[in-house]
C-alpha cells in the first residue's frame, strides 16, 4: 500500500500545491527517494520512465531550500541554490514546469535555460535572482562564459536521464560544469538504466550514494501492451491505419529512427487523413514547442517523432506508441514505450519489423528486457478472405467480386436444379494492344552486292590533299602595298 503525501511532513505551502495537482498516493520511486533526499544523502535513483522521478528530487530539494526563501527584491538575495541538468530542451522545460508549479505557494524562484532561442530572455531572468535553476549543459555553458550565471553557492545538483546524457556526448560539457560548484554539495543521479558508464560517473561525482532501483534495470512498465509485427516497409503506414481504426485510437507517438524519414512520415500520414505534426531536431526550438503543446492540448492525432522525444516527456493519457522503425539502441525501446502507461494506465505498444537488420534489432531488445518477444504476422483486413452471402474474394486479384443478383438473359439453369451456385463472372481483361507484322519478320540480309549510300557519296567527291571540314582562305583585298 503506497503511503500519501501527507505522511512525508512536507511545508504546508508545497502540501497546498501537490494536493492542487492531484497528488493523493507517492509512486514506489518517490516513497524511497523522497526521505533520502530530505535527510541531505546523495543518492542514484533508477526507476521505469513515467513513475515520478521529477516529483521525487524536486519536492525535497524545495523543502530543504524553504530555508533560504525570503522576499528581497535584491538579486544577491537568491543566488542559485539548485542546479538541475537534462540531456533535451523540451525536458527541461516540462521539468521547469513542475518544479514552478510545486513552488507555486512559495517565494523560491526558478528559471530554465536551453539553447535553440536567445540568450538574452533568459540571462534577464538570471540576473534577477533564482534558487532553482534548470539548465541543458550546452546552454549552461554559454552563460557560465558569458558570466550571467554564477554557481559558487550551488547547494543540491541534480543529473536527470544521465544515461542519455552520456549517449548525445555530454560528459565533457558534464565534467566542466560540475568543476564549477562547490566540493561540499548534495548530487542526485536519476535515470531510467543504469550502465556501467553511469556508475562510474556516480563513483566519481557522488559521496557515499543510497542507491534506489524501485524495478528490474531496463524493464518495461508491467501495463504497457506489447505487441511486434512482422510488416513490410511499404504496408507500414497501412498498418499504422488500421492499427489506429481497429483500436479506436485518439492519439499517438509514433518513432522513426532518422529526422529525414521522421518528415517525410509525417507528411504521408497527413496525406492519408490523419492529424499529424513531425518532431526532429532540424525544426526550431519553437517550432518544436508548437509541436508538443498541439499535442498535449489533443489538437494533433500523431506526433511523429525521433528519439529527441523519447526521453522523459510527460503527457498523460497518450494511448499507444508505435515503433515505425525499430530503434538502432535497445535501450530507446524502453524510452519510447515508456511514453504511454504512465502512472499506472494502460498503455499500447506495437512495433513494426521489417527485414534482417530489425530481426537482429528485436534480439537486443528481448536480450536487454529479458523477455522472449513473438513476431506475429499482420493481418490487413482487405486481405483476408471475406464470404458473404452474394459474393466470393478473389485471392489472385485482391478484390472482391460481387456475384449476380439473378441469372443472365441467355444464362441456362444448371442441371444440379435452381440451387446450384450461380457462377461467378469473369474477370474483365483488355484487348491487347495491335501488334506491327513488320517487327514479327526474321531479319534478312539485302540481296544486292551494291556499296552503301554513303559510300557512294564519298567517291563521287574529288580528292584533295586538305581535309574537307578546312575552309579554304578567302581574298581579302589590302589595304597597304609593301614597297
Amino acid at each position: 500500500m503506497s503511503k500519501p503525501f501527507q505522511s512525508l511532513g512536507l511545508a504546508e505551502p508545497i502540501e497546498r500545491a501537490v494536493a492542487e495537482l492531484g497528488y493523493s498516493s507517492m509512486t514506489p520511486i518517490q516513497e524511497q527517494a523522497i526521505p533520502v533526499v530530505l535527510a541531505g544523502r546523495d543518492i542514484m535513483g533508477a526507476a521505469q520512465t513515467g513513475t515520478g522521478k521529477t516529483a521525487a528530487f524536486a519536492l525535497p530539494l524545495l523543502q530543504r531550500l524553504l530555508k533560504h526563501e525570503n522576499a528581497s527584491t535584491s538579486p544577491a538575495r537568491h543566488p542559485v541554490r539548485a542546479l538541475v541538468l537534462l540531456p533535451t530542451r523540451e525536458l527541461a522545460d516540462q521539468v521547469a514546469q513542475a518544479v514552478k508549479a510545486y513552488a507555486k505557494y512559495t517565494q523560491l524562484r526558478s528559471t530554465v535555460v536551453f539553447g535553440g532561442i536567445d540568450m538574452k530572455p533568459q540571462t534577464a531572468e538570471l540576473k534577477k535572482g533564482v534558487e532553482v535553476l534548470v539548465a541543458t549543459p550546452g546552454r549552461l555553458l554559454d552563460h557560465i562564459e558569458a558570466k550571467s550565471a554564477v554557481l559558487n553557492q550551488v547547494e543540491y545538483v541534480v543529473l536527470d536521464e544521465a544515461d542519455r546524457m552520456l549517449d548525445i556526448g555530454f560528459l565533457p560539457d558534464l565534467q566542466r560544469i560540475l568543476s564549477f560548484l562547490p566540493k561540499q554539495r548534495t548530487t542526485l543521479l536519476f535515470s531510467a538504466t543504469f550502465s556501467p558508464e553511469i556508475r562510474r560517473l556516480a563513483s566519481s561525482y557522488l559521496q557515499d550514494p543510497v542507491t534506489v532501483e524501485v524495478a528490474r534495470p531496463n524493464a518495461t512498465a508491467s501495463t504497457v501492451e506489447q505487441h511486434f509485427y512482422s510488416v513490410t516497409d511499404d504496408d507500414k503506414r497501412r498498418a499504422v491505419r488500421q492499427i489506429i481504426r481497429d483500436r479506436g485510437l485518439k492519439q499517438a507517438f509514433v518513432f522513426v529512427n532518422s529526422k529525414l524519414g521522421c518528415a517525410r512520415l509525417a507528411r504521408s500520414l497527413e496525406r492519408d487523413g490523419l492529424n499529424t505534426t513531425a518532431l526532429h531536431g532540424d525544426k526550431s526550438q519553437d517550432e518544436r514547442l508548437k509541436a508538443l503543446d498541439a499535442f498535449k492540448k489533443g489538437e494533433v492525432d500523431l506526433l511523429v517523432a525521433t528519439d529527441v522525444a523519447a526521453r522523459g516527456l510527460d503527457i498523460k493519457d497518450v494511448p499507444a506508441v508505435f515503433n515505425f522503425d525499430i530503434p538502432f539502441n535497445a535501450e530507446d525501446y524502453v524510452h519510447r514505450i515508456g511514453r504511454t502507461g504512465r502512472a499506472g494506465a494502460a498503455g499500447l505498444a506495437v512495433s513494426f519489423v521489417g527485414g534482417s537488420n530489425d530481426a537482429r534489432l528485436v534480439a537486443e531488445i528481448e536480450k536487454l528486457i529479458k523477455t522472449k518477444i513473438e513476431i506475429e504476422p499482420m493481418e490487413f483486413e482487405e486481405d483476408r478472405p471475406r464470404i458473404r452471402e452474394q459474393g466470393r474474394f478473389n485471392e489472385g486479384h485482391r478484390m472482391y467480386e460481387q456475384a449476380p443478383r439473378g441469372p443472365r438473359p441467355d444464362a441456362s439453369v444448371p442441371s444440379g436444379g435452381s440451387d446450384a451456385a450461380p457462377r461467378a463472372p469473369r474477370m474483365h481483361r483488355p484487348a491487347p494492344a495491335p501488334r506491327d507484322p513488320f517487327f514479327d519478320q526474321p531479319y534478312e540480309a539485302p540481296s544486292t552486292d551494291a556499296a552503301p549510300a554513303w559510300e557512294a557519296a564519298a567517291a563521287s567527291q574529288p580528292k584533295s590533299r586538305t581535309s574537307a571540314n578546312i575552309k579554304p582562305k578567302r581574298a581579302v583585298a589590302a589595304l597597304f602595298k609593301s614597297g
